[in-house]
């Protein structure tokens, strides 16, 4: 039998193993109410497109019982059978999936906030920043889509987190996770406001955040373009916002060389050679170790979201065809997106550049400041234009991310069960309104201490997201560890992390040492601390994420009374979509090594294992 004929003879078997499943498990293994839940399969295929689509009122109604979108095994505990066949519909399409790996975090920490990150560390800082962080990430997300492809649970590393480690310290993650995306959400309209302000400033900051919010709270109600906040819709605009953020930044990359080679148009800043000036003159290190250490946050609320691949393997309908090829394009994201267009900015702009320090939102942006030096007319516009709609769309993200962990939290009693409500159309409406209601925190910037809530809200945004990215590499090593320890092998596995255990391990270390900088700069910020208060303040601005998920876990144990469990207790079969053997990947690989040289290598770079 061929390896491709094997694996269709093995995935007609899951089908089969599936159905057995669905007649037995209730009856067996699952007391009444959870065997009414397994048994009550609702086919959302049956009702009208209009209602699939959330263009009607029909959509708004809960949806019954779970769907079978995923073939599934293993008896799960009552707590999991919403992770078994979670509501959520698997709407997402290979092109939306690999948007959302490639543009899906591009926003404000790459326009806006890479402008500080130059200020305080410098050039030289800002790249050592973010090359660690992208080495860490790399790592994390190999991990996670490793999970992601074998468990495609609602919930995603939240799930697994809860399943692989303990159930309390998943709790304070989810929780922690979902927190950082409500405070992200009126950031990241604040921002909004702001780079609109660009333009005009006779519109008052509050007329700006009002007109955001409505503008999404309209989307919401009516279900226009697409059902933004179903799967289909959240991804449609993730798509064409993360195509256009691409064709902007690369666009910029040219002209950026262009500029600094001395290229620009003739009277303006860059009708000369610049090359390597600024790294001599002010330099390359703004404030020493501890400029590095400061930019650390910011990198990390950067690339914030790119662990969203992980929560879209549930809405997905194959993530073993789709999801390699996204996690494999975050290195080539990092490179090409972040690293060249971060060189670039530190190599036209002075660290100690009024324009970095004087104005907000899009004023203070690199990107910004670079296009009106060159004078190149109308570009400054639609890069502001760019920023604008980045930012909506990450702010988009805060919903779709915090709604989907607040839904598992709930299917797994860690959350009300009003917050258990999907409607026909797939969306998660409790949720999405619960995230929302975070909004109106943007007003908060109009007041006269306006400036210091963008500190508070990226330092907490950013620290969480440090912890959510260890807590899936912790989560990786214990899955690992139960893996061998039950008698598996590696080989089985649909697509394996490019460091394995110790790829996670290295992630792990380096978001730690990452952890201990930023204490540092708390403790002994740049520039020094006044005592007393201020200095206090200082601390709290840049650890605040730490004694909050503390406090949850605290929460979490009190409330569940739970311990981590053993590698051999670890249910690795519940919500398991690959079941093929040693001896059937081991052809499926050697078919794939027949392959001609250049389609391996793509392969190997860019697409599946």
């Amino acid at each position: 039998m061929s390896a491709m004929s094997s694996l269709e003879s093995s995935s007609n078997q899951e089908k089969k193993i599936y159905d057995e499943t669905q007649a037995v498990v209730g009856s067996a293994h699952a007391d009444p109410e959870t065997q009414a839940k397994v048994e009550q399969v609702y086919d959302p295929s049956q009702e009208s497109i209009w209602t699939r689509l959330g263009l009607n009122f029909e959509s708004y109604k809960r949806a019954p019982g779970s769907t079978r979108g995923q073939i599934v095994h293993g008896t799960a505990a009552p707590e999991l059978v919403g992770q078994e066949n979670p509501l959520l519909q698997q709407k997402m399409k290979p092109r939306h999936l690999q948007m959302i790996a490639v543009g899906g975090s591009i926003g404000t920490g790459l326009f806006v906030g890479s402008g500080s990150a130059l200020a305080s560390g410098g050039p030289a800082g800002v790249l050592i920043a973010w090359i660690i962080m992208g080495v860490m990430l790399i790592n994390v997300t190999q991990a996670l889509g490793e999970m992601a492809i074998l468990y495609p649970v609602s919930g995603g590393f939240y799930t697994l987190a809860s399943r692989m480690l303990d159930p309390s310290f998943a709790f304070a993650m989810g929780w922690n996770y979902v927190f950082q995306w409500a405070v992200v959400l009126p950031l990241e309209i604040t921002v909004a406001g702001t780079t609109v302000q660009y333009w005009t400033d006779q519109v008052p900051l509050a007329a700006w955040i009002t007109l955001f919010f409505v503008v999404i709270i309209r989307l919401l109600l009516t279900g226009q373009i697409a059902s933004i906040f179903g799967t289909l819709g959240y991804a449609e605009e993730e798509f064409w916002s993360s195509c256009l953020k691409l064709v902007v930044v690369v666009m910029f990359i040219f002209i950026g060389i262009i500029c600094i080679c001395g290229g620009g148009p003739s009277g303006g800043e860059y009708d000369q050679y610049i090359g390597g000036r600024y790294w001599q003159d002010p330099g390359a290190l703004a404030n020493g170790f501890k400029g590095v250490c400061s930019v650390f946050v910011t990198a990390a609320f950067s690339f914030a979201g790119t662990e969203l691949v992980g929560l879209a393997a549930t809405e997905t309908p194959d993530p073993r065809k789709t999801m390699p090829s996204a996690v494999k394009n975050t290195f080539w994201r990092i490179t090409l997106i972040y690293i060249t267009s971060l060189t670039i900015i530190g190599l036209a702009i002075p660290f100690n550049d009024p324009d970095l320090f004087d104005g907000s939102g899009a004023d203070i942006s690199p990107f910004v400041i670079v296009i009106d030096r060159a004078g190149i007319r109308g570009l400054n516009h639609l890069i502001n234009v760019t920023i604008c709609i980045s930012v909506l769309s990450i702010g988009l993200s805060c919903v779709y991310a915090g709604s989907r962990t607040l839904t598992a939290l709930a299917e797994t009693g860690y959350a009300p069960k009003m917050f258990t409500y999907i409607d026909k159309a797939g969306r998660p409406l409790a949720s999405v309104c619960a995230i929302l209601i975070f909004a109106p925190l943007a007003y908060i910037n109009v007041a006269d201490v306006g400036s210091a809530v963008f500190d508070w809200l990226v330092a907490l945004s950013g620290l969480s997201t440090l912890f959510t990215w260890l807590a899936i590499c912790v989560t990786h090593i214990r899955f690992r560890k139960a893996w061998k320890v039950q008698g598996h092998s590696v080989e089985e596995l649909p697509f394996t992390a490019l460091g394995g255990a110790w790829g996670s391990w290295l992630g792990a270390g380096l978001i730690v040492l990452v952890l201990i900088a930023q204490f540092y700069i708390a403790v002994w910020p740049v520039g020094g601390s006044e005592g007393g208060t201020a200095a206090a303040e200082a601390f709290f601005i840049s650890y605040l994420a730490a004694p909050v998920l503390i406090l949850f876990w605290v929460i979490g144990y009190a409330w569940k009374r739970t311990l981590p469990r053993k590698a051999m207790d670890i249910d690795l079969d519940t919500g398991r979509k690959s079941w093929y053997t040693v001896e059937e990947m081991r052809q499926y690989r050697a078919h794939r090594r027949t392959a001609p040289l250049y389609v391996r290598i793509y392969r190997m770079l860019f697409s599946s294992s």
